[in-house]
């Protein structure tokens, strides 16, 4: 069994409007998850600098930051980035590209886990429809081009109001799409914003949203997260196909 969790944590500013890098390594903490993929990670301007930094992540976690910055002090590629436990290994890590009329990326790290190995993907789509449609696409696409195909989860901040149709149908297609919940705004959650979707052979057994009192405060999102199993079954089978 596997946990992830994702988290658009607001550059760590809370809904009391104080930036407190602690409080989100607290809820964090709370989830408790395997690993996690972080939204707004960085500052939007200036030198982008992280909210969390890696020696803060790693002194009040069991967590390992994966760095995707192009910049000195930034942690996220586009504020993206991927959390994991120290007793997981990483395989490969990559940042994806995608189309968009403000700059939006994705993050990609495959790990193994015990004696699985698996692709997480964190990402934070755009405001607009028709660039999250083009964003998912491009996504996905830029899957199928990879030499070697792993159990994956997608997971992050999609900014889809609808429950369907939208950017959801294109993952739909041959993902699984998870609503853990509502998960915005914190305070009073009413819009799944944060989902998690996964390849065929991902299992999901159980998700939710995370609604702490401490996470309520941490950002305007709440945390969501799963557990899931590799199906060995259902991916011998698509290798074989």
């Amino acid at each position: 069994m596997i946990s992830v969790a994702s988290y658009n944590i607001r550059k760590s500013v809370g809904t009391d409007w104080r930036r407190d890098p602690v409080r989100i390594l607290d809820v964090l903490n709370e989830i408790n998850a395997d690993i996690v993929a972080l939204q707004e990670v960085d500052r939007r301007f200036g030198s982008r600098a992280a909210s969390l930094s890696p020696e803060m992540i790693a002194a009040r976690t069991d967590y390992r930051a994966i760095s995707f910055g192009v910049r000195e002090q930034s942690l996220g590629w586009h504020g993206n980035t991927i959390l994991h436990r120290r007793d997981i290994g990483v395989i490969d890590t990559m940042t994806l590209t995608l189309p968009a009329l403000e700059p939006r990326g994705a993050v990609l790290a495959d790990f193994e886990v015990g004696s699985d190995k698996m692709r997480v993907i964190g990402l934070h789509l755009g405001l607009v429809d028709l660039w999250r449609r083009r964003q998912a696409q491009s996504v996905l696409n830029q899957l199928d081009v990879l030499d070697e195909a792993l159990p994956t989860v997608i997971m992050g901040d999609l900014n889809q109001w609808t429950t369907e149709g939208g950017c959801l149908t294109h993952f739909a297609k041959d993902h699984r799409v998870i609503a853990p919940g509502p998960s915005f705004h914190s305070m009073r959650p009413v819009l799944n914003f944060d989902r998690i979707i996964t390849t065929m052979d991902v299992e999901v057994t159980a998700s939710g949203v995370h609604e702490s009192e401490l996470a309520r405060m941490g950002s305007d999102h709440l945390p969501v997260w799963a557990r899931l199993r590799i199906d060995a079954g259902a991916r011998a089978m698509a290798q074989s196909a």
